[in-house]
């Protein structure tokens, strides 16, 4: 399943399944905004990271951001009401990355493009704001989100709604305590709570829905993954029962590569169930290695951000990419939502790595892949069509996985044509 086929299927099929697309996300309250990692291999397409704080939006391509300025303000005036005017974006509290921060003025400019007044600020109080250099040499200016009663004020300036960036990898519950201003997304989407086998098991079960509706094969759009929990990886039993159900994956995906023609050997990732900025992340092309795992290996995969122990794992079927950059590198789309509307979108290049690999890493760098061109000529633009479609999917598992975990949306109002947009 190229994206060339995929393409065509879903050109075919264009009105069926964007009805069919509104009609799962009628009900559903949706974060803000959002991005997802994809894999092309040629032979299936799909995503294998969901970002629901996510940043790198100052890679995505200039007219695409410029275009998105209109979907945050249809957005904002969709959900929120008129009165929401002043928005608070929560940022990380790492102040050493300057490409982050140039993510997060690239936010701020977005808001302030849909008419929004916008303060910068981490959840820690702090004596006076700080200046943070950005990457491109701009400074942001970042507040302390100081509590005052059950809302926020920074320095008299008091949020209708709090945008995070912060994923809540740490929980912060003493600052969020009776937090009544509304958040999106909201604290309880964060990593302290949610569960990457629980995202792509609904994405899983929605490609069945999907597949049918264009009549593929399921299997050419799904990520199998299975979940390992009490991981202790300096513990040899552990890592024994871990290989053990990595090999139990590994020789379905090489029956089914067998059943599919596909000669290559299939390959696995273990990933910390429950984090991001790539860490706690490990290819494994033979399950064997996990026992043999040495110590950097083992040390990789005890902390995450902010410390965090990784107690649960999960096994990941690896899905390699067809696609290059322009220089040859090989790389990955990433695509970023806003709501349930595609928003940008860029090609993650790596000069130093093969098919197989995480691109998610340094040295990283990141070209041109255009969204906004879906607009003017959708016929000619079949990976934007193809992997556009593939993060709609991804999308609505999102708001499937928050529906699941009960999450609330505060004063957050249901539109019945927010997905209406092909």
């Amino acid at each position: 399943m190229n994206h060339e086929i995929l393409h065509r299927k879903i050109l075919d099929n264009r009105d069926k399944i964007q009805n069919w697309f509104s009609e799962k996300g009628r009900g559903l309250p949706f974060p803000i905004y959002s991005s997802f990692d994809i894999r092309d291999a040629g032979f299936k397409i799909g995503p294998v990271d969901a970002n629901i704080f996510p940043a790198g939006f100052n890679n995505v391509c200039l007219i695409d951001r410029e275009n998105s300025v209109d979907i945050a303000r249809d957005f904002l005036d969709s959900h929120y009401s008129k009165d929401t005017k002043k928005i608070l974006l929560l940022t990380e509290e790492h102040t050493a990355n300057p490409y982050y921060w140039d993510n997060v003025l690239a936010l701020q400019t977005l808001l302030e493009g849909a008419g929004r007044e916008v303060r910068l600020a981490i959840p820690k109080v702090m004596d006076k704001p700080l200046q943070v250099p950005s990457a491109s040499g701009k400074t942001a200016t970042v507040y302390s989100a100081k509590r005052s009663g059950n809302g926020v004020d920074i320095e008299g300036f008091k949020p209708d709604l709090i945008i995070s960036n912060n994923d809540f990898s740490l929980e912060y519950e003493e600052w969020s305590k009776d937090l009544i201003t509304p958040m999106n997304p909201p604290r309880e989407l964060g990593w302290y709570r949610r569960r990457k086998d629980r995202f792509f098991r609904v994405y899983n079960e929605l490609v069945q829905e999907f597949a049918a509706q264009i009549e593929i094969d399921p299997w050419t759009l799904q990520v199998e993954t299975d979940v390992f929990a009490g991981f202790e990886p300096d513990d040899e039993s552990s890592r024994d029962a871990l290989a053990d159900k990595a090999q139990k994956m590994f020789d379905r995906l090489k029956a089914k590569y067998k059943e599919q023609g596909i000669d290559r050997e299939p390959s696995l990732f273990v990933k910390n169930n429950a984090g991001t900025y790539g860490l706690g992340v490990i290819a494994v092309k033979d399950p064997a290695e996990i026992r043999g795992w040495n110590n950097k290996s083992r040390k990789k995969m005890k902390a995450a951000k902010g410390g965090r122990e990784i107690t649960e794992v999960i096994i990941q079927e690896g899905v390699p990419t067809i696609v290059h950059a322009e220089a040859g590198q090989t790389a990955e789309p990433v695509i970023y939502m806003i709501g349930c509307q595609l928003a940008g979108g860029f090609l993650r290049a790596h000069g130093d790595k093969g098919d197989d690999d995480s691109l998610n890493s340094p040295g990283a760098v990141y070209q041109r892949l255009c969204i906004s061109d879906l607009d003017l000529k959708i016929e000619g633009c079949p990976m934007e069509n193809s992997y556009g479609w593939v993060a709609r999917l991804a999308f609505l598992s999102v708001a499937r996985e928050a529906q699941e975990l009960e999450v609330e949306f505060k004063n957050y109002r249901l539109s019945e044509t927010s997905c209406t947009k092909s």
